[in-house]
């Protein structure tokens, strides 16, 4: 026997889903699939080879058997699996009852009932359907129920259901893009075998017929069960459409095994004498298959390659699909994760409304779905929250006294307690006042006092990136403030009516243990020197040659500082303090 020499021999196997590929390999398995919105989505899983399982994995005749069944269920599973993907919508009431009241996997489920209608609709068309054809023909002809002819008049009968079949469900739209899918998977396997590069131009050249394929298996499996079938009946007298039903039921697995050896021995041949046995099932694979589309041919190229390196390297990790969630379901989940890793909860529903566009009081309970792509932004944020790095750098905005403010590592994010800064000095400032903003970091305050006020306002930054940051914010938000870079006031020789600052007060020492997501943020923005001092003794020394008469000053400080920043402004004309709402001391307010 001749043996069929291919560049790159491969064991590698796959099967059509609902929109996508599964490929099966030595050691894995993946299923690739292009969900709704075009993306492919993929899932990988390892499975012991052949070679490390039970003898009778191995064992001729009953490898076959052990085959055939299991790829009744397999294949069930993943078409249930892609079905998850693609999206099959909301499930009905029946399905939360049985879930909530019975924790029934509705999946699971579907996928049993699935299957047994699968062979229910299988027993109906190839063994009643043909026998009672059969039946009737032996009841007008005289033919004997028990002889070679009738059995092969119902096997012949049985393969002509069978290609109608075929051929009527090929023009339902989404068989008929399965066989497409089916097409491109025997393509990606075929141009593997040749030992061309795996590219869609590539795989587009290639044959979409392949000797191992499932329709070859199916026809082996109809022409042996009516050799087989024949033999038994005529052996056995069957008369009956009920005996005859429970023979073939009895005899299937012996089918199944023959027809899996049978198929295993033509696919290593190219030779001629054995290609009448090919023929059959490689014409009906015209049938079966279908020219795919670049699209589809990208999703079997994933899934393949997928299988191809997993097999290589089975350290390599698995891959889960990430699928549809309603969104009360992905804010429990982030909450678990966020509290199991001490981050606050209130982060969880910070990250979820913002990503998915809702307001925090509509998450719980809320059913409504999200789609892959946002499930995906969710678990990338939260996996970077986990790292550490604030929530409002990783959304890259935050909201600041009714404002969306752009924030990132360029600028402090702006704190709950610098509103109240702002609402002390919006009470100080009219359309004519002229505003300076100290340290503006992101703007957030300049920004602020300039839409609340109409004032002229303008802010300093010792950084040029937290000016850029500050002038992007203000872009945004249409807030006419003129920005300047140097060190406090450095940049302006300008008079004002108020000053406001938010300056860096954090003792240097402290910094370091302060809580993990400071470290992102700018050191300058928190380091206030050995005491914590040094920018508000600076703005002690300089401030009365920057503001006007009655002018005033407002300054945020650390919650321990409020004895030592007002004694630096003790010859000033007045000095308050004001607390924030955890009733620290917060604000300074200082009249020159």
């Amino acid at each position: 026997m001749k043996k069929l020499k291919k560049p790159n021999k491969t064991n590698i196997g796959g099967q059509a889903v609902l929109e996508g590929v599964m490929m099966r390999g030595t050691r894995s398995t993946a299923i690739a699939v292009r969900d709704e919105e075009g993306t492919i989505r993929v899932e990988t899983e390892k499975v012991v080879p052949i070679k490390d399982r039970p003898f009778v994995f191995r064992t001729p005749f009953l490898r076959g058997i052990i085959s055939f069944f299991g790829a009744l269920f397999s294949g069930t599973k993943v078409l249930m699996r892609s079905a998850e993907v693609f999206g099959e919508g909301e499930p009905t009431r029946f399905e939360k009852f049985l879930s909530e009241k019975f924790k029934i996997d509705i999946y699971s489920v579907v996928m049993f009932f699935g299957l047994l209608i699968g062979l229910g609709v299988a027993i109906l068309l190839f063994m009643l359907l043909p026998n009672l054809i059969t039946n009737g023909i032996s009841e007008i002809t005289g033919l004997d129920k028990t002889s070679f002819w009738f059995n092969l008049i119902e096997g012949t009968f049985k393969l002509v259901i069978f290609v109608i079949y075929i051929l009527l469900t090929s023009l339902v739209k989404d068989v008929k893009r399965t066989y497409m899918y089916h097409g491109a998977e025997h393509k990606t396997i075929s141009c593997f075998e040749r030992g061309l590069e795996l590219n869609v131009e590539n795989v587009r050249s290639c044959s979409r017929v392949h000797d191992r394929c499932g329709t070859t298996f199916t026809f082996l499996v109809l022409f042996i069960s009516v050799l087989v079938f024949s033999l038994a009946n005529t052996f056995l007298q069957a008369t009956e459409v009920w005996q005859r039903v429970l023979i073939k039921l009895a005899l299937l697995p012996v089918v199944a095994g023959i027809s899996y050896e049978i198929l295993k021995l033509l696919a290593k041949t190219e030779n001629p004498i054995f290609l009448i046995f090919k023929a059959p099932g490689l014409a009906l694979q015209m049938l079966t298959t279908k020219e795919p589309d670049d699209d589809m041919i990208e999703v079997a190229i994933t899934a393949f390659k997928e299988v191809l390196e997993l097999d290589a390297d089975p350290s390599k990790p698995t891959k889960k699909f990430v699928t549809a969630e309603k969104i009360s379901d992905a804010l429990s989940r982030v909450k678990k994760i966020f509290e199991e890793n001490g981050v606050d909860y209130s982060d969880a529903e910070w990250l979820v409304a913002i990503i998915t566009g809702k307001k925090r009081s509509e998450l719980t309970g809320n059913a409504d779905k999200i789609s892959p792509s946002v499930v995906e932004k969710i678990n990338a944020a939260v996996n970077e929250r986990l790292t550490g790095r604030p929530l409002w750098y990783i959304l890259g905005t935050c909201d600041f006294y009714g404002y969306e403010l752009y924030v990132d590592e360029r600028a402090l994010i702006p704190r709950p307690e610098t509103e109240q800064l702002c609402e002390r000095a919006i009470g100080s400032i009219n359309k004519d006042s002229e505003v300076l903003d100290l340290c503006t970091g992101s703007g957030a305050i300049a920004i602020v006092l300039k839409l609340k006020t109409g004032a002229s306002v303008t802010a300093t930054d010792i950084s040029d990136d937290a000016l850029s940051l500050a002038r992007k914010n203000a872009e945004k938000l249409g807030a006419d403030v003129e920005f300047l870079q140097g060190d406090l006031f450095a940049a302006t020789e300008q008079k004002f009516d108020v000053i406001v600052s938010n300056p860096p007060y954090v003792r240097s020492k402290d910094i370091d243990g302060l809580q993990k997501e400071i470290s992102f943020e700018p050191r300058i923005a928190f380091d206030g020197g050995e005491d914590g001092l040094e920018i508000y003794r600076r703005i002690a020394a300089e401030v009365k040659s920057h503001l006007k008469d009655n002018g005033k000053l407002l300054l945020e400080i650390g919650y321990d500082q409020k004895d030592a920043i007002t004694g630096l402004f003790a010859d000033f004309s007045s000095v308050e303090t004001f607390k924030d709402y955890s009733g620290n001391d917060r604000i300074v307010v200082v009249t020159v």
